[in-house]
């Protein structure tokens, strides 16, 4: 996204100007404000130069995250981005992974029991995690699509 989304402007209260170079539309969007901490830290940019300039490592909550969801642009409120679907078993979507690791809370039960699951895990690699992930919910009764 970083390559789309781009920094025109920033102002003083944590908003800034953003602007789509594929659309050319531009949305003024506000960091949210239990997240303006995490804004400060660029270090997401080393590992992923073309991140979208609102991307940010949580390291409080093993995840990366919008800093500006709140506010977040039309078509980051369109983008279905995952790399593991989760569906329950009527087809709804149950959860999604993005990123590495983060499994997004949609169903509170499967979010719940992959937590319990994962401290009890120990350490795995990236492999072995999207495999636990893939069982535990074929378990419990969910659709898992790669």
């Amino acid at each position: 996204m970083g390559q789309v989304l781009s920094i025109r402007e920033e102002y003083e209260d944590h908003t800034f100007l953003l602007y789509n170079c594929y659309s050319a539309e531009k949305t003024h969007v506000r960091v949210d404000s239990d997240k303006q901490a995490l804004q400060e830290d660029m270090s997401i940019f080393i590992e992923w130069p073309d991140a979208c300039p609102f991307l940010r490592s949580d390291p409080s909550k093993s995840r990366i995250c919008c800093t500006v969801h709140l506010t977040r642009p039309e078509m980051c409120r369109d983008f279905g981005c995952w790399r593991i679907l989760i569906l329950d078993p009527n087809g709804r979507r149950a959860g999604r992974v993005m990123g590495k690791r983060h499994l997004t809370d949609e169903d509170p039960g499967l979010y719940t029991t992959w937590r319990q699951h994962l401290d009890q895990a120990g350490d795995m690699s990236d492999a072995e995690w999207d495999r636990d992930l893939e069982v535990l919910a074929t378990r419990l009764g969910y659709r898992v699509m790669k």
